[in-house]
Formats: structure tokens, sequence, C-alpha cells
């Protein structure tokens, strides 16, 4: 079988490969991830959407009975459930078919379901869009995944993988100014623009680890070193690679023709320590993101601050500087990642942030009970500083710990398992907020969402392990021999 000397010798490094600057090597990695970037926007334009279309129409039609709340919290949720089928077929066909294959199938969903939602008139139509747009979502959880840790090095995966958590974020603000002060097809036209834009994957370069695991290691080489470069980290990871899928793909070959039954191989998979340990930290960072209730406020913003401060252009007007602000403080928790480590990071801006549920929680409690005099922008600064906090911590170190615990090996049913607990937990989320609004009021759904968090963040505090500067084969190592609640080596 060819070994790594044998491959150096074939894929000779060139001296224009060894004098490939830092800077070129991460525009390569940004342009591999454009697409991936761009449909992140997609994301954040359809998730901001309801929220001011939504009003739009009931104004148009003069009822607010024309869309019900059963229906809105539908429209908001429709396209997490029917992503769920999507959750298994990509990651399939990502293992059998490639990277790219997946990405044109998903630019072309996109732009199809994006026909359906600008040609729209009722709400059905509406909903038929973002039930076609479900492929958008369940990429977020699988494909993503793979080109992210894939195509980006350590160095610059933290800087990347903010940078598309920002992305989603401008996609909900650009989503809900569009619609304050255009008609909302608007929207329609910005995400026919991104999926002009989303070519870019005509030429982007197959994946190096999918190449590794078909045997292709002269290519997977070849197209680890012009993405990646060639310097001696980059180099071990590519050493590490190759021998890795070379001992996996020998075993394979010589394994017996009678197989164990594909429900015992299955059950030790998901029973093994790189499988199971990395699922259920994930888990706890996406059920503390969700159930600290960020998202919900933004798909829900309008409804919620209007209940809150009794007035429909204070609820326009805060809706909007909460999202400016997210999308900054994005920015700011991108830089952050820098400088701070993964755990420091998320715990100590999901601790503040929490602070922030409970202390409006308690104020608007108060409020209810005429113990104080409501004042709207009191309301708002604590929602801000909820925002604030959230946005710098877990919506910017989730996505990252996410994409860095994915192991590599058994890569295809982990993501098909996360993908369907991760989109469920989402729908979910957003499909009941409504009615925890409408059942318990502000005070008590703002109390709810910090109780939920801070039990999720008790389980990181205790299970998270440090991945900041890590390969994702180091990492899968390291969690592997036991050491997932250790810092540093």
């Amino acid at each position: 079988m060819e070994t790594f000397q044998t491959l150096e010798i074939n894929n000779e490094i060139t001296e224009k490969d060894r004098s490939t600057s830092s800077l070129v090597l991460f525009l390569r990695q940004m342009f591999a991830c454009s697409s991936i970037l761009f449909n992140f926007l997609i994301y954040g334009l359809y998730m901001g959407a309801p929220a001011v279309i939504i009003p739009q129409m009931r104004k148009e039609a003069g009822s607010d009975n024309i869309i019900t709340s059963e229906m809105v919290s539908w429209l908001a949720s429709a396209s997490s459930f029917s992503s769920l089928p999507w959750t298994i077929i990509l990651p399939l066909v990502a293992h059998r078919y490639g990277r790219r294959v997946c990405l044109r199938l998903l630019a072309i969903n996109t732009f199809i379901g994006n026909i359906f939602f600008y040609r729209s008139t009722t709400y059905i139509g509406l909903l038929i869009s973002q039930i076609i747009q479900g492929m958008v979502i369940s990429s977020a959880y699988t494909i993503a995944v793979m080109i992210m840790t894939e195509y980006v090095s350590p160095q610059y995966r933290g800087m990347i993988l903010t940078i598309k958590s920002a992305t989603f974020l401008w996609g909900i603000w650009i989503s809900n100014t569009l619609g304050t002060f255009l008609p909302w097809r608007s929207i329609g036209i910005l995400i026919f623009v991104c999926c002009f834009f989303n070519l870019s994957i005509l030429f982007c370069p197959e994946s190096p680890y999918w190449l590794a695991m078909k045997g292709r290691f002269e290519e997977s080489a070849k197209t680890h070193r012009w993405i990646k470069g060639t310097s001696p980290d980059s180099e071990k990871e590519l050493r590490t690679l190759i021998l890795t899928q070379e001992k996996y793909l020998y075993k394979k070959s010589t394994k017996s023709k009678t197989s164990k039954n594909i429900l015992i191989k299955m059950y030790k998979v998901v029973t093994g320590k790189n499988f199971y340990r990395p699922l259920f930290n994930i888990m706890l960072l996406i059920c503390l993101f969700h159930f600290s209730g960020k998202l919900a406020c933004a798909v829900y913003a309008i409804d919620i601050i209007k209940k809150m401060t009794l007035s429909e252009k204070t609820a326009y007007e805060g809706m909007l500087i909460m999202d400016g602000i997210t999308v900054f403080c994005a920015y700011v928790g991108c830089f952050l990642t820098r400088v701070l480590k993964r755990r420091t990071q998320l715990i100590s801006f999901s601790i503040i942030g929490i602070s922030f549920l409970f202390i409006l929680s308690a104020y608007l409690y108060s409020i209810k009970l005429n113990i104080i005099t409501e004042n709207k922008f009191i309301s708002l600064a604590f929602l801000i500083g909820f925002s604030i906090n959230l946005s710098c911590g877990p919506m910017i170190i989730a996505t990252c710990c996410l994409n860095e615990l994915t192991p590599l090996k058994h890569r295809t049913p982990f993501l098909i398992i996360f993908g369907i607990l991760g989109i469920s937990v989402l729908g979910f989320v957003i499909k009941i907020s409504p009615f925890i609004f409408r059942s318990f009021d502000c005070h008590g759904a703002f109390s709810f969402y910090a109780i939920t968090a801070s039990i999720f963040l008790t389980g990181i505090y205790k299970y998270l392990p440090e991945t900041k500067n890590r390969t994702i084969l180091e990492i899968e190592c390291l969690i592997a021999k036991g050491n997932s609640n250790i810092e540093d080596n």
C-alpha cells in the first residue's frame, strides 16, 4: 500500500508551495468556505423573515386574525422540521459522492425554494417555501461542519467559524431591516443575489479528508497543501490524516466477508467514547444556546418587545437596535476567540447573559405586581444586555466547539444523529416559544429560559474540553483517552 514517504516523492513540494504567504492561505480557506458563508447568510435571512412578514400581511389585511398564533409558530418552525430528512440524506451523499456534490444540491434547492418565497401571496405559499428551505438548516448541522473542519487550519478555524456565526446574525438583521422599511419581497431579491454568488462552489476544491478516505492520497496531499500550506504543523496534520486513512482502508480490505450484523456494528459505534462523549458535549452547547431564548427572541422580536413595552414603534426600533448590537458583539466575540480560551469565553459570558435574564424577569414581575413603574427603556436595556453577552459567548463558541468536537471517525453517522437531535431541539424551542410567552407572560418566559440555560451551563462547566489550537485529530484522541475534562495537556 502507498505510504506517506512514497507520496512525498510523487507529490514533491515546490518552492512556490513553500513561499505561499499566510494571507494567501487564509484567503484560500475563506474561498473554500464561501459557499457555506453565503448559505448561513441565506439561513439568517429566512430565519428573520417571519418577524417582519407577519406584521406586514396583517396590516395589509387589516386584521390580526389573517394569521393565527398557531400558524405563526408553524411559519417559524416548519423549516426546522422539514430539514430532518435532509439531515440523513446530506451526510450520506457527502460520504459517497463528496462535499462539492452536496453544496451543488444545496444551491439548486435554495434557488427553487426562493422562487416559491418570492412569488408567495398567502401564508400557505410562505409555508411551502419554508418547508423547501429545510435543506439550508440541515446543511448548517451537517455539511457545514464537514467543510469548516476539513478546509480550515486550526490557527484560522476560530476566526472563520465566528465569521460564519456573525454572517447568520447579519442575515437576521438585514432581513428585519428590509422588512421594516421595504416590502418583504425585497428579502427574496437579496436571496437571489446570494444564490448568484453561491456559484463559487463550481471552483471549490474537493475536501482533502474525503479524498484520503477514498484512497486518493496524491490528490489529497495536493489539495491539502494548496489550502493549508506546507508548514510543519500542516505537514504533520497531512501525514497523520493519510496514515490514519491507510490503516482504516487496510482493515476494511482485510475484513471478513461474513461481517457482523449492521445493528451490532452501529451499537458499538455509538457506545464508543469518541462518539457519545463529543455528541453529549455538543448537545449541551446546542441546548444552552436554544434554551437561552436568544434565537426565539430574534424570531419573535416584534411580538415580544411589543408585549413588554406596549408600543409597536418601540418594538420595531428595539428589534433593529438589538439585531445591530448582536451583529457587532458577534465580531467582538470573534476577536475574543483570538485571545481567550473557548471555555473561559463561553462560561463567563453565559453567566452574565443568564444573570440579565433573571434580572429582566424579576423587573417585569415587579411591574406586574405594581411594585415599580414600568420604564420601557430599562426593559430594553436588560434585553440588550442579555443579547450582548449571548452574542459574545454561546452564539459564537457553540459554533466553534460544534465543528471542533465533531470526530473524523464515523463522521457520517455522528452528523446524522447530531443533526436529528439538534434540529429537533431548534424546531421544538421555536414552536413552543409563543405558547410560553402567552401562558406565562414575559416575566415567566424569561425565567424559564434563564433556569433551563443554567442547567445546561452547569453540565458544560463540568464536561466540556478545551479545544482551542488543537487539530480535529488531536481533539479526537484527547476525548478517546478520557481527558475531556482537562483544559490543556
